[in-house]
């Protein structure tokens, strides 16, 4: 057995943070645990990649969840990142830190030091901004850059202009000042390759002594001895392993990984722990619950403007392959597109005091998380219920780590978030069909009747999904919240020397991708530890 100052689980977009920031000190030894493979494959370095290979399972634990009673009973598609850089390597790149209000609402729920004013110099830390030079908003010279896309399609000004003359005007920045309005996507990308957090935070820094990093582990179990954690088990193929932590382990496996493991390891509701026949360490009722996800309605158009769009025809493979070889030779071109080439944000209503929908505009048919091909070029636009009231949770399938999960996320199992997903593809129904986006439109592939909205409450239970954000399952609180699992340093309550650091913490849902708040929380626990 190998042991380490601190075991990091999950080498995702908290992990490689973690891991990265701790092994700064060369007095402090670490060692990172990924149960995918390296990062080195081109379909995670060329940014469009991952419109191939996540639907087929490429890089990806496919998850899916239990039928959906809001969803007409469908199962919900749930890939989530099993590569070195967790979902940071499979996602669409779009850097979106969430509204001020997001932050300072976590800490008025009794978790100090997570307001707005105290985690913008930890977005600042990580990120090296191109594409926006603000020194009280941005940052400069950190691992993570963020840029503008380098081939943008001519489809994104028109959007653009289509959300002007409909009344949402555009912002400079929706990480700075403002988040409402219209706006070019912002990505992790650098020299036209994805930059995830792998690339940023851990290869730069394989060469460390004090950075250990196993990939292909399995991990099956924290062990704790008197209530504290004091090792990892795991495999690698077939050997079993364990690593042992002198001061902490961390959990950094994900929204759906890091409740699994602490259920698999006797930390969770004793109810649901004892038909398994796992013994109970400390029964913590929150393990799991608190599931909560963005919900999405999916619009799509067939267009011709086949320079402007993606599609599937002799003309749209040609395309691709004149792409890929630009892309080889100059790291330009379609190939460096994230396909969610720019967006907005929106109010329903006047008084509500955030964006309560996202727009994502996608350059490309994108049906049933891109498993259902068309023939035809198109584009798609997702409109997505930001902050949802629905709450799910995530119970054990199985006490084999690799069977899975039972993931229930609920979806509109709150009256209010159907009427506020309704009333926001109102509105992004007239955006769409304003006057600048008419070179480009054609017959809606799923049509539906844009001033009923039952007909549009139909549409969004059959068609609707996932905006693959999930988060909640391992709730930051106080201890006075029953539903806590973690307190405001990420400790886990009743377990001394583990944390959980990953979008599971997250007690609400941000406004908007949660993949920049997440690499937030990796560098907030970092502090933390060294601070303790």
């Amino acid at each position: 057995m190998q042991e380490f100052d601190y075991v990091v689980v999950g080498g995702g977009s908290a992990g490689c943070v973690i891991a990265s920031r701790l092994t700064e000190d060369p007095g402090v030894s670490v060692c990172l645990l990924e149960a995918g493979g390296p990062d080195s494959s081109v379909m995670v370095r060329a940014p469009l990649g991952f419109a191939a290979g996540a639907p087929i399972g490429l890089n990806t634990a496919r998850y899916h969840t239990v039928p959906q009673a809001g969803l007409n009973g469908r199962l919900g598609f749930q890939p989530r990142g099993k590569v070195m850089g967790g979902s940071s390597s499979i996602n669409a790149m779009v850097y979106i830190r969430g509204h001020r209000s997001d932050f300072d609402h976590w800490a008025s729920l009794g978790n100090p030091g997570w307001d707005y004013a105290s985690v913008l110099p930890l977005f600042k830390r990580s990120e090296n901004s191109e594409s926006v030079q603000d020194a009280e908003y941005r940052g400069q010279g950190g691992p993570l850059n963020i840029c503008h896309l380098r081939s943008p399609s001519v489809l994104n000004e028109a959007f653009l202009a289509a959300c002007e003359v409909s009344g949402v005007a555009r912002t400079p920045d929706p990480n700075g000042a403002q988040q409402d309005g219209a706006w070019h996507s912002q990505v992790t990308q650098i020299h036209g390759e994805r930059c995830n957090t792998a690339r940023a935070f851990i290869t730069p820094h394989l060469g460390r002594r004090n950075l250990t990093v196993i990939t292909q582990a399995q991990v099956s179990k924290i062990d704790t001895k008197n209530g504290r954690a004091t090792g990892v088990q795991f495999t690698v193929g077939k050997e079993k392993r364990t690593v042992l932590a002198r001061k902490e382990i961390v959990l950094s496996a994900g929204a759906y990984g890091s409740p699994q493991l602490l259920m698999l390891s006797g930390i969770g509701r004793s109810a649901d722990l004892a038909p398994l026949g796992i013994p109970v360490v400390r029964d913590l009722p929150g393990v799991g619950l608190n599931l909560q996800d963005h919900v999405n309605t999916t619009l799509i158009w067939r267009s011709s403007r086949k320079d402007a769009v993606m599609g599937l025809s002799l003309a749209g493979v040609w395309k691709i392959i004149q792409a890929i070889f630009e892309w080889r030779s100059q790291r330009t071109g379609l190939i460096t597109s994230n396909a969610a080439e720019a967006g907005a944000f929106f109010r329903t209503q006047p008084h509500v005091h955030a964006p309560d929908i996202e727009l994502q505009l996608v350059r490309g048919i994108v049906d049933d998380h891109n498993r259902k091909t068309h023939l035809g070029h198109g584009y798609s636009l997702h409109v997505t219920l930001v902050r949802p009231k629905s709450r799910g949770q995530v119970t054990l399938a199985s006490t084999d780590p690799a069977q899975g999960l039972k993931i229930d996320p609920r979806y509109f199992s709150h009256p209010e978030d159907m009427v506020t997903l309704v009333s926001g593809t109102r509105r992004a129904l007239q955006i769409m069909n304003a006057a600048p986006l008419a070179p480009f439109r054609g017959a809606l592939m799923f049509p539906v009747d844009a001033d009923d909205p039952a007909d549009i409450e139909r549409l969004i239970r059959r068609y609707g999904d996932t905006e693959y954000h999930p988060c909640g399952t391992c709730k930051m609180g106080p201890s006075t919240d029953a539903m806590a699992v973690v307190d405001a340093q990420l400790r886990v309550h009743g377990i001394s020397g583990l944390r959980v650091a990953d979008a599971s913490v997250m007690p609400t849902l941000t406004t908007g991708n949660t993949n920049a708040a997440t690499i937030m929380i990796g560098e907030k626990c970092a502090d933390l530890i060294r601070a303790a």
